[in-house]
């Protein structure tokens, strides 16, 4: 027996090997059963779709009559096999369309309306459906060539005139039975997506309107009608669409019965007419003066639908169609020049409110009760939708301004202060929410009601995680504010500290913390002893998932980084040294799982501590900043606090590596708080350079893993230029490459990571100090020869360094001798590889990053490029079988010729790898 795969390939081949012809019919014979007729029918449309060319011009009539008698037979039998046979011949009329067969389509309906065959009138009714359905459709999907796409389409289009008739009749006749009426709106709708003129097919979509009573019907003619006013074309046909909105309008009746039976796919489909009715034509109907008020009652109805009772997503699905809609009339509006505009905002502006208003209701909780029922994928949908809703409310503020925040604040002051009515929480975080929305992304600092409505923060009456959640994210998006307005900190601060102690707020709380201490750090030093202690007392507690616990250290960064050095030290010290107890006796015990996670997340909260510890910004701030102006003195003298904390726990991280050297995780971790501190700091981590370069090379010369060469490369790019700090990088630098060059001679197969990342070192080298490669010590012709090696490998991105590590070097050949002289003596190698990546070794996503070698090649070492192409394509068959001699001449003159267009040698290489692959001229290429 084959085994499911090999009989899958076997079953491919033989679909389009020369033999398929004769077996193709005998497997249609009636005696087989339906999954051989199938495969018979398939190979057939394989054959006539794919291989057209191999079918005589004498032939074409033949296949034509048996593949309509083959349909005749199957329309009363197999459906699946009837479908393959109808797109069968829909690809011989394709193909044979307009010359071959002109008025394919008008035969096919002949040919079906006579009687004979001993079919049945319905089932030979049926079949023509199919066929005309299937007809658009695989013109759609087919491989046609670009002209002939084109004259099919007009030929296509030509043929409406017989298919339009029919389809009206049958839906017209009182006598068709629904199978058959279902099919005739698949088939307009297949048809529409033609582009048929809208005014051509009015009679027909006005018959699906007549069609959407009928449960049977009704999912089909909601799709005809919505293909048919969403085509590009539709627009010119300004008459055809008024005539539309009262057959649009007219369904409210059946919306309003439909919600009121809890009808939901029924209020779906109607809302999806109107929708794509204004959202595909709203320019159009605006423009049409006369009929404003039809117009202003579709937008009404859509509103209607963005407003249907129930909670989306478990009683309703509707609202969230209806979003873009609002996007797309703001912007028809907003287009308008200022005088058209104004008229039209003055229908529009009060519609946009009340839509703030639905669109709040619509965001507003359940009751908790009716919430804790929900999944938690419909609570995840719920989720997605108030940022849907969210994002709306926040484009619909550049229509309505200042005022739909003192819309919002109002609604906010009259629920809070109202003593009488007692307020639900989902009302009043439904309009907190709001708020967030705009303030998150617009700049709110000149609105007036700003300080209001931080002064009602503290007012609320705080019973429910959503609502503290959404109380936390507002004052977050304020965060900005806040920094000007400083003087207002006192009044949330508290709201913010008291809520981190809760593991249910623990998100919004870390996250809204962090914006104030990065946004106001400069106003924070009087509540620093508070907030450090606060947060020294969560973290203790555990109460923060990892991430929150590494954003919380973030924000303590922030908060630090504004006071005094001294007092730097005293916090980083009572907030380290816990920490550094834990890591004192985890590092005594022997290594196991649980102790390692401990460790990575000790080292973790180091990392993201000095991540945004930075005092050197304390100068440049104070010019923007409210704070006073000592800011700009001098920095204190000294070290950095944080190079104190770390030649502190120096020795101590050195212990923990000596018992972990070989896992990767942690090794990575202590990479990590070295890395992070280097960016941050920048030259002032002068004072660590020479023992971290001793500690990185101990490391990497015992157990090699990238995160070491990933470090290694940050320290060259800030310190190689140096000169006090030059003979310890050039130490690192020289040990690291011997190391790697030892893996290369072992087989660096299993290390694509160590590749990747030592070629990024490499070229990072050449580019900020290539005297490295002076050196007596450094074997340039090895490095060179590990990166042709590293240009083969199949990991993507290990090559993408690899070509940037070729486009350092290259230009390097006139002032750095040993450079020049390796190219001049093993290019050709660099040369072949390149070729044949190209020639199809390597991934095609990767063939820019080879055109530039080959550019770089051209530009630093033309002469050589000249001898290398030549000799390197001579031998036949390389890169490639599939490209001849001339083709191979020709891409090598293409590419001598380009040494100043870089995007030209793109495309040549791109030319050239799709010759090689067997691929020009395809579909791919095409895409390509």
């Amino acid at each position: 027996f084959l085994s499911p795969n090999l009989a899958q390939k076997w079953l491919m081949q033989a679909q389009v090997s020369p033999q398929a012809w004769q077996f193709c019919w005998a497997l249609l014979s009636p005696d087989k059963v339906p999954e051989i007729q199938y495969f018979g029918a398939s190979a057939l449309h394989t054959k006539i779709s794919r291989y057209w060319s191999d079918i005589p011009t004498d032939q074409y009539d033949s296949l034509k009559t048996q593949l309509f008698s083959q349909i005749a037979c199957f329309s009363s039998g197999s459906k699946m096999v009837l479908t393959r046979l109808c797109v069968a011949l829909a690809s011989l009329a394709l193909n044979t369309m307009p010359e071959a067969w002109p008025g394919a389509v008008a035969e096919m309906v002949r040919v079906f309306q006579e009687e004979g065959g001993g079919v049945d009138g319905r089932a030979r009714c049926l079949a023509l459906l199919e066929l005309l359905t299937v007809l658009p459709e695989e013109f759609q999907t087919s491989r046609l060539p670009q002209y002939r796409k084109g004259q099919v389409r007009g030929a296509l289009g030509r043929e409406w005139g017989s298919v339009c008739p029919l389809l009206q009749q049958l839906l017209r006749r009182t006598d068709s039975p629904g199978a058959v009426k279902a099919r005739v709106l698949r088939c307009l709708s297949s048809w529409v997506l033609l582009d048929v003129p809208l005014s051509e097919s009015e009679g027909l979509v006005h018959d699906c309107f007549s069609a959407l009573p009928d449960p049977e019907l009704f999912d089909t003619a909601v799709e005809a009608i919505v293909n048919a006013i969403s085509q590009p074309d539709s627009q010119r046909y300004v008459n055809t669409l008024l005539k539309l909105v009262p057959q649009v309008l007219a369904l409210q009746e059946q919306l309003r019965e439909a919600v009121q039976n809890g009808d939901m796919e029924t209020c779906h489909g109607i809302c999806r007419i109107a929708v794509t009715l204004g959202e595909n034509h709203s320019r159009t109907l605006l423009e049409q003066v006369d009929h404003w008020q039809s117009f202003l009652a579709l937008v009404n109805m859509i509103m209607f639908c963005t407003g249907i009772p129930g909670h989306y997503p478990v009683n309703e699905t509707t609202s969230s169609l209806t979003l873009t809609f609002w996007y797309t009339l703001q912007d028809e509006i907003m287009s308008f020049e200022s005088d058209k505009q104004a008229v039209y905002l003055q229908v529009y502006r009060p519609v946009y409110f009340q839509l703030v208003d639905v669109l709040l209701h619509k965001a507003q909780f359940p009751s908790d009760q009716e919430y804790a029922s929900w999944s938690s994928d419909e609570k995840e949908q719920f989720r997605i939708y108030r940022v849907d809703i969210s994002d709306t409310l926040m484009y619909v503020y550049e229509m309505l301004g200042a005022e739909l925040l003192s819309n919002l604040y109002d609604k906010l002051g009259r629920l809070l202060t109202n003593a009488e009515q007692p307020t639900s929480w989902q009302h009043t975080e439904a309009l907190l929410y709001g708020f967030q929305s705009i303030a998150e992304t617009i700049d709110v600092n000149y609105s007036d009601v700003i300080p209001g409505l931080i002064g009602l923060i503290p007012r609320i009456n705080i019973n429910n995680v959503q609502l503290a959640d959404t109380v936390m994210f507002t004052i977050g998006a304020l965060a900005e504010w806040l920094a000007d307005h400083p003087v207002m900190l006192s009044s949330v601060l508290p709201l913010v500290l008291q809520a981190l102690g809760n593991p249910d707020l623990s998100v919004s709380s870390v996250s809204t913390l962090k914006k104030i201490c990065r946004e106001c750090k400069y106003d924070l030093p009087p509540y620093a002893t508070n907030i450090v202690a606060v947060s020294q007392e969560v973290l203790i507690k555990q109460i923060h998932k990892t991430s929150q616990c590494m954003w919380l250290m973030q924000a303590l960064g922030f908060l630090l980084s504004a006071l005094p050095v001294e007092d730097i030290l005293r916090n980083l010290h009572s907030l380290i040294t816990p920490y550094i107890q834990q890591l004192e006796k985890l590092a005594d015990e022997t290594p196991n799982p649980s102790n390692k996670l401990a460790i990575i997340h000790i080292l973790g909260l180091l990392s993201n501590l000095f991540t945004t510890l930075d005092i050197s910004k304390q100068d440049d701030e104070s010019a923007d900043s409210s704070a006073p102006p000592v800011k700009s003195a001098p920095l204190p003298p000294g070290p950095n606090p944080v190079v104190v904390v770390l030649q502190q726990v120096f020795a101590l991280i050195q212990t923990v590596l000596s018992k972990w050297l070989n896992d990767s995780q942690v090794v990575e971790a202590v990479c990590a708080i070295f890395e992070k501190s280097v960016k941050t700091l920048l030259h002032e981590f002068a004072p660590m350079v020479s023992q971290l370069s001793e500690m990185l090379g101990q490391m990497y010369s015992t157990i090699p893993q990238a995160s070491a060469l990933d470090l290694t490369r940050q320290m060259v790019h800030i310190f190689a230029s140096e000169t006090d700090h030059f003979p310890p990088i050039k130490a690192l630098f020289e040990l690291v490459t011997s190391v790697t060059l030892s893996i290369f001679q072992q087989g660096p197969r299993d290390h694509p990571d160590i590749v990747d990342s030592f070629m990024q070192l490499q070229a990072q080298a050449l580019k900020r100090k290539p005297d490295l490669f002076l050196s007596e010590s450094l074997d340039v012709k090895a490095v060179f020869h590990c990166g042709v090696l590293s240009l083969k490998f199949p990991e993507a991105p290990t090559v993408k360094s690899t070509c940037l590590f070729f486009t350092e070097l290259l230009p390097h050949c006139s002032d750095v001798p040993p450079l020049a002289r390796v190219v001049q003596e093993d290019g050709k190698l660099l040369i072949q590889a390149v070729l044949e990546g190209i020639g199809g070794g390597a991934s095609r996503s990767l063939m820019d990053q080879f055109a530039e070698v080959l550019f770089c090649l051209n530009k630093h070492c033309f002469s050589l490029l000249a001898v290398w192409l030549k000799e390197a394509l001579q031998p036949p068959g390389f890169p490639s079988t599939r490209v001849t001699t001339e083709q191979k001449d020709n891409f090598s003159q293409q590419i001598l010729r380009e040494r100043v267009n870089k995007r030209r040698v793109k495309d040549i290489v791109k030319e050239f790898t799709l010759l090689c692959r067997g691929l020009h001229g395809t579909e791919y290429a095409a895409e390509y």
